[in-house]
């Protein structure tokens, strides 16, 4: 029979292992969020690509699709023509565990002050291949579909917008490319404060947990000692001092994964715009009409101030 000493030797080796095993499973699913497809839209009866977005003007949408190769990856992108001729070309990228199909709920506002709506799938997103590296490594991916993207018309101005996630890899490109304008839904400050809204929505342990996995996809990375803390490298606030271009935030007000607080001290650190979305929650100012009129007007009116010079 084991002396109690090699039990208790025997039960630590047992709870560091379930808890080393913990942390690799969290680690996993940060940088694997569930897929948003074509499929996971049809099985809802959703929208499933541009050409099935209903207009209010009911002309139907036209569009390419096309693959942006980007570190290795080839990353696909719809290019949606928009309806205003002189108006600015947006690239939106999506939240975490969301892709442009989820995004297409805001096709119709975006095209009707937009020349041209690029919407894209990063790494680890709906149908693009890998993993996704949390918004480290993204903003290389959004700089470069710019550089495409301008590619083909050099004239217009661009517009980064993006959701949650997408709203900080948006901020973050627009240092690296010469950005018009960026429209910031719901952003957050350090990966870690929706991390723990999203594990904990999905009854996964996020005490003496969710930081290590952090840690662990940080050193997978390579991401420098500290990247987690504020003023460190991921930092939107830190970041968004250095935007040279205007900046918009959106933000819900009973935001429960990213505190509006979040959002003004972004806002405010690029001397930008904040917009308050009365009553609306993290996923649904876009489901609920009073909501989703107030972002329409908010981002209509900013796009309207990007149009192409006369």
């Amino acid at each position: 029979m084991p002396s109690p000493l090699g039990l208790i030797l025997l039960l630590t080796i047992g709870l560091l292992f379930a808890w080393l095993l913990m942390v690799g499973l969290t680690a996993w699913r940060l940088t694997h969020p569930p897929r948003r497809t074509g499929g996971w839209a049809i099985a809802r009866s959703l929208p499933g690509a541009p050409a099935e977005v209903v207009m209010p003007d009911a002309i139907p949408v036209r569009f390419t699709s096309w693959t942006l190769r980007s570190r290795g990856r080839d990353l696909p992108v719809w290019d949606i023509v928009g309806r205003a001729a002189d108006g600015p070309i947006v690239v939106f990228t999506p939240g975490w565990a969301e892709s442009r199909v989820t995004s297409l709920n805001r096709l119709p506002t975006l095209l009707t002050t937009a020349s041209r709506v690029i919407m894209w799938d990063p790494p680890g997103l709906g149908d693009a291949p890998g993993a996704c590296s949390l918004g480290v490594h993204e903003p290389i991916d959004l700089a470069e579909l710019v550089g495409v993207v301008r590619g083909k018309d050099s004239s217009t101005p661009v517009v980064l917008a993006g959701f949650s996630y997408g709203a900080g890899v948006s901020i973050a490109a627009a240092v690296l490319c010469n950005a018009a304008m960026v429209i910031a839904e719901a952003p957050y400050r350090l990966p870690a404060t929706p991390a723990q809204g999203v594990l904990s929505a999905a009854g996964l342990p996020v005490k003496y947990v969710l930081l290590p996995a952090l840690r662990l996809v940080g050193w997978c990375m390579g991401c420098p000692r500290g990247w987690l803390d504020a003023e460190g490298t991921f930092d939107r606030v830190t970041i968004a001092r250095r935007l040279s271009c205007p900046l918009l935030v959106l933000h819900p007000e009973a935001d429960e994964v990213c505190p509006p607080a979040d959002g003004s001290s972004i806002a405010k650190a690029a001397a930008g715009e904040f917009t308050m979305i009365p009553g609306a929650r993290h996923t649904d100012v876009w489901m609920v009409p009073a909501t989703a009129a107030i972002a329409s007007g908010a981002i209509s009116a900013a796009l309207c101030k990007a149009k192409r010079p006369a």
